[in-house]
């Protein structure tokens, strides 16, 4: 039996897939047969890429210019993704933003957008595929976490409050939707090699017991991983380098 899902026939929507982790999510899934939506928000030029590159791989995709923290552009995605490829089966909120701020540093206008941005889309767009998902009685999704949901991080309170808040959200929608053939996990990757602290990567990875940062194509192969085992949902699973245990 394979370890990795079969996504042949399905289509996934992948926000924040533009760079990094979700780019790295989105090729992945196409390698396992998905059509993919690579979602973004600001870089137009290289979600364009990375939906040249799943098509090279032999699948359907489409770059989704959308801002998922507001649920007008929620809404219109989604009905383009349905036109263009067909309701979506797999779900990856990648989406974020990791504004580095002290506590004394932190505004209320940077508090919000964190959350917004973070967790807020993570809500509407799981509520847009839903329904769909459960006409089918079929759905997977998973939450980019961080394991700033459980410990001090190195961005700032408020990203941590977003991600403990997306596993919250995960555990809260597994337990509703179980019944139904819908799982949803979370991945936590913690201190992974991307645009958000490649200025600081050398301090960081000084912090983790492996040596070195984690990659991006790791994460993903997480995210596969999850996708792979129907009889998971609820939990989220840590890739830190060893920095800590569940």
């Amino acid at each position: 039996m394979s370890m990795l899902p079969d996504l042949g026939g399905r289509v996934a929507l992948v926000t924040g897939a533009s760079r990094g982790v979700g780019a790295a999510v989105a090729l992945a899934l196409a390698a396992a047969g998905a059509d993919v939506a690579v979602n973004y928000r600001t870089h137009a030029d290289r979600a364009r890429d990375v939906a040249a590159d799943v098509r090279a791989r032999g699948r359907r995709a489409i770059a989704l210019g959308a801002d998922v923290s507001q649920s007008a552009e929620v809404a219109r995605a989604l009905r383009r993704i349905e036109a263009e490829l067909g309701a979506v089966d797999v779900l990856v909120n990648n989406a974020g933003i990791a504004l580095v701020r002290d506590v004394a540093d932190l505004t209320e206008a940077e508090f919000d957008d964190t959350l917004s941005v973070n967790l807020k889309s993570a809500f509407l767009c799981t509520q847009a595929v839903l329904p769909a998902m459960r006409a089918r009685r079929w759905g997977r999704i998973v939450n980019i976490s961080s394991g700033a949901a459980r410990g001090a991080g190195a961005i700032g309170v408020h990203y941590n409050a977003s991600k403990a808040g997306m596993e919250g959200l995960t555990r809260g929608y597994a337990a509703r939707l179980v019944k139904e053939g819908i799982t949803v996990n979370a991945v936590a990757p913690s201190l992974i090699e991307t645009d958000m602290i490649r200025a600081r990567q050398d301090e960081l990875a000084r912090r983790i017991p492996l040596g070195r940062l984690g990659t991006a194509d790791e994460v993903a192969q997480v995210v596969l991983m999850v996708l792979g085992n129907d009889y998971m949902t609820g939990q989220t699973i840590q890739l830190n380098g060893g920095m800590h245990f569940n």
